[in-house]
Formats: structure tokens, sequence, C-alpha cells
């Protein structure tokens, strides 16, 4: 694209000095858009000419002030072909950093990756949470290895990154991090908000995830049956952290609440609702959508054992819960003592509540989807699809009704 270009010498009047004499300043502009540069050089009004843009006179300190002036003009025309030469874009801000010989300040990914990453971490809390803080620095971390592995250099200016770079980390990411499908969409999803803020500060000129297309896998996710949540309540376990973190758990799954909702909650989310019973009322941390949950017997039974327990008092929580680590690690023990072969965790729970103690019993996915505090209804119908047993019991309520037709019909037959 053309660009309309102009230098001027001209005489700032307003910062004359005590012998008269005034700075001379050099204009660039280019469409339009000016930068201003001093030519370190001053001379009195009456000896500047305007329309010849020079100084007047035949001495020797204005001939050579002249020369000067033609000096810097040639050397603002030759940074203008560097620009050109070296590809770049030629505006007032890299013509004067040329000019002065400043280098243009790199934008190198890590760095812009880094600084996003303080931001983040001084908004935990309030915007992000601590799990999403800590997935940013993964992936920020995963980044640099690849760099190290792929191209033997820690760090790479943003504008060089291209569809290659993204599915060469893609492809390492599966296979010398070996990460599943799923996990390595979402690392580049995060990564892709850095490269948002480069394109965004126009540091990139052209989207490198303009043709990358990829979808995570549905993933079958595990609940327990009732049979299942039965064996667990009725387990008589030989010690009070298993009982503990057992309690939690079912809690879990006759709220829906993840682990890190249900270790914040206070006594203040427990409130009555419209129907006069207890419910929870709480906003998720991941989404900071509000849940907002009917509270079910077996819940309550849970919240009034634990009311009176040390760790609630001391912490001014509703629940002792423990941490997620060690929650985990117990569960793994509790379901080898009930006999359930299924990989328990404490976001089980939630899925358990989506299905078994929810959909199953017919409460409409609309109901579900706000208790479990889904930004999207897409998200809770995800576990529908896994129902077969609903589905089953759905049809034989379709088969009954076509089996009392059959009958109603075969009465008439027969009375006629």
């Amino acid at each position: 694209m053309n660009k309309t270009f102009g230098l001027l010498f001209y005489l700032k009047k307003s910062k004359v000095d005590a012998q008269g004499k005034c700075p001379i300043y050099l204009r660039i502009t280019i469409d339009g858009k000016r930068t201003e540069i001093s030519t370190k050089r001053t001379i009195e009004i009456e000896k500047w000419s305007v329309e010849a843009n020079k100084a007047i006179g035949r001495t020797e300190d204005i001939r050579e002030l002249n020369a000067y002036l033609d000096s810097l003009t040639s050397k603002v025309y030759q940074s203008q072909r560097d620009l050109i030469q070296d590809n770049k874009e030629v505006t007032t801000e890299t013509l004067k950093n040329k000019f002065l010989g400043v280098e243009e300040k790199q934008r190198t990914l890590i760095t812009i990756f880094n600084n996003h990453n303080k931001q983040v971490e001084k908004l935990v809390g309030r915007e992000f949470s601590a799990g999403t803080l800590e997935r940013y620095k993964t992936v920020c971390k995963h980044l640099q290895e690849f760099m190290q592995h792929q191209y033997n250099v820690s760090d790479i200016p943003v504008n060089r990154i291209d569809h290659k770079y993204i599915t060469d980390f893609e492809f390492y990411l599966k296979t010398v991090r070996n990460c599943g499908h799923n996990s390595t969409i979402k690392y580049i999803k995060n990564f892709k908000k850095i490269v948002r803020i480069a394109i965004a500060n126009d540091w990139i000129k052209k989207d490198p995830f303009l043709n990358y297309k990829v979808r995570l896998k549905e993933v079958e996710r595990q609940f327990l049956s009732e049979e299942e949540i039965q064996k667990m309540l009725e387990k008589e376990l030989h010690t009070n952290r298993l009982e503990q973190v057992r309690d939690i758990f079912v809690f879990c799954c006759f709220t829906g609440l993840a682990y890190s909702d249900v270790k914040k909650l206070s006594k203040d989310n427990l409130v009555f609702g419209i129907d006069g019973d207890k419910w929870i009322k709480t906003k998720r941390t991941k989404t900071d959508t509000r849940s907002n949950i009917p509270l079910l017997p077996t819940a309550l039974e849970i919240i009034k054992k634990y009311e009176n327990h040390p760790e609630a008092v001391t912490k001014g929580v509703l629940l002792p819960v423990l941490s997620n680590q060690k929650s985990n690690a117990y569960l793994k023990e509790i379901a080898d003592l009930c006999g359930i072969n299924k990989n328990l965790t404490t976001h089980l729970a939630r899925h358990t509540f989506a299905t078994t103690v929810t959909l199953s019993n017919g409460v409409p996915m609309e109901s579900v989807s706000k208790m479990l505090g889904h930004k999207s209804l897409k998200t809770t119908q995800h576990y529908a699809k896994i129902l077969d047993r609903k589905v089953s019991d759905d049809m034989a309520i379709l088969k009954q009704k076509f089996a009392n037709k059959s009958n109603v019909d075969a009465s008439k037959r027969i009375a006629n």
C-alpha cells in the first residue's frame, strides 16, 4: 500500500532561549500521522526561511547548519529504505526508532505469557481461581520445554508463531508429554488466549489459529448407581477420616457441588428457599455462576452430623473438608472396601448428582442445569446422553401405554 510521506524542518518558537534562538525540529508525517525529532540545533528566527525550509545566509555557520540538516534528511530516507528492505512496516514510530537507532522492543511469547500470568495471579479469588492460574503456568512451562526440545531455544518472537508451530506443539504434547487428546486441546486453548492478546495489541498481523480446527472428544463420564450409593452409606468404616471423606462425597452426590465449592461453604450459604425448606445458595468457583440447590434429606443429615465438628467450627465452614489430594486417596480406599470397581474421585460425585440422583428420577434438564451452575444447557446434555437406564425406563412407560391401549381395544372387540 502506498503511503503519503513528508519531511519538514521547523522552528519551535515556544521554546525560544534568552539569546533569541529557537530549537530546530524535524517533523515526519506518514499517512497524516506525525512525529517530531529534535535536531539539537538552534537559530535566530530572522535567519530561518519557512519557504525554503532551511537557514538563510552566506556565513560559514549557516552553510554548516544547512549541510547538517541535509544529512538528517538523507538519514531519514535511508532509514525508510532499510525498513522496506527488512520487510517491516514503515510508520512514524518505526521510522523514528530506526532513525534514532532505537531497536524495536521484541515481543516474545514467554515474556507475554509470564506477564499475563502475573495479572491473573493478582486476580485470583476475584476473577480467576487458583486452579486456572496453575493451568496457565503449566501451559507456559510446556511451551518452554517444547521450544527447547524442538528449536533448542527458550523463547521466540511472538510474531513467529504460525500454523506449523501450533501443530508441532500439539504433536509434542501428545507424544513427548503423553497428554491425552482432550488435555492437549485444553492446553492449546489456554495458549490461544495469549495469541489473541498479541493480535489485539498488533504484535501479530495474521491469526495463526485461523485454519486450526480441533474438537474435544466426548468422554463417557463415570457415576455411581443407586445401589453403589447405598453401599457407601451402609458401610461401616474403621476410621473417622474415612467416614468424614465418605460423608462429604455423599453430600456432593446429593447436591451436585464441586469439591472447591463445598470446601468454601459457610453457614451463610445455608438459607431458607422459596418453598420454606433449606437450600444451599452459592457461586461456583470455576465459572462464577450462581447455584441454588434445594437440600435433600441425606444432605441435610450430613450437615447436622458435622455442625459442631471442631474443624468446621474453627475454620468457620459448613463442613470439614480435607484437601482434594487426600480426599481422592481416601476415596480409592473406600471404593475397595465397598466393592465398587470405579475410579472414585471428588468430581465423580457431581456426575452422580446429575445422572443417578436427578435426571434418572425425572428432574427436568433445565432444573438440573441451574442447580449445577452450568452456563449452557449443552453442558448438562452430556449427562443425558449416557443414561441408558433412563431411556429404558421411559420406553417401559411407553410400552405399558401401548399395552393398555391394546387391552382396551381388545375389550371393545369382545364387547361388540
